[in-house]
């Protein structure tokens, strides 16, 4: 798609994909920016349910006015391409940072309260993210902390909600379906079960542990020996690789997340 021009949006260049979309580079030529815009992969652009998906986050995440969460500006259609144009975020994920170096206590907490906040804002507004993990969480060069990707999201609540749109949610919310990233998910998510607010929570709080220790809380060799180990186990005592455990405050606010 590089070089194609979608609605006033020339692709400058691919910067990623998932599950739920391929994601761009473009040039605004109307407003002469820089966005992000997602569209559904080939192979699925034809499922209805997908394609409603990708239009649920945007009415979503759109909904959400926070400077840690990535703002969306449109939603269009493109022949049969459903689109999302999103703010672009220059920096590196968490997970690219953690990758590269160690966070210090004071790093990782500092990270750790934006994105906080940015939940509370969800949580407060009826949202739950349901995929909070590393790459979800934009640093940027300024030390700003975005939250991106709410394509799991889900209403918890809307009293504005019309039958149609009721209808959408039914489909994105199949009882038993199971969304997420296996190692940061909570243990009612694993099982397929109703999500609330504290499912973030314990994906938070899976992410601080890995800021601060530099292993996730829950590793296996396999993704069901994973699950196994969110169901059934506590994690180890926080703490660096070759040191001293963590204690205090830090400890304590992890364990709280993980209940």
């Amino acid at each position: 798609m590089v070089g194609q021009t979608i609605s006033h949006y020339l692709i400058i260049g691919k910067l990623g994909s998932g599950g739920m979309g391929e994601v761009y580079l473009a040039e605004d030529q109307q407003l002469s920016r820089k966005v992000a815009i997602k569209f559904l992969p080939a192979e699925v652009a034809k499922d209805e349910r997908a394609r409603q998906r990708l239009l649920r986050e945007a009415k979503t995440a759109a909904t959400l006015d926070h400077p840690n969460i990535c703002a969306i500006y449109e939603v269009g259609q493109d022949d049969d391409r459903s689109f999302i144009v999103m703010q672009y975020i220059e920096g590196e994920t968490l997970a690219a940072t953690l990758n590269r170096k160690r966070l210090d206590s004071g790093e990782a907490l500092a990270i750790a309260s934006h994105v906080a906040d940015a939940l509370s804002e969800a949580h407060a507004h009826g949202i739950v993210h349901r995929d909070i993990k590393p790459d979800n969480i934009m640093l940027t060069a300024r030390g700003q902390v975005k939250v991106l990707d709410f394509g799991l999201a889900k209403m918890l609540r809307d009293p504005g909600i019309t039958e149609s749109d009721a209808q959408t949610g039914s489909l994105l919310s199949i009882p038993g379906m199971v969304m997420g990233t296996v190692p940061y998910m909570s243990p009612e998510q694993v099982r397929g079960e109703e999500l609330d607010g504290r499912s973030d929570i314990f994906s938070f709080g899976a992410v601080l542990y890995e800021m601060l220790s530099g292993r996730r809380p829950f590793e296996a060799k396999s993704a069901a020996e994973v699950i196994s180990a969110i169901l059934t186990t506590e994690p180890p005592q926080i703490g660096r690789p070759g040191s001293e455990p963590i204690g205090g405050r830090e400890d304590r606010l992890i364990r709280k997340c993980l209940q």
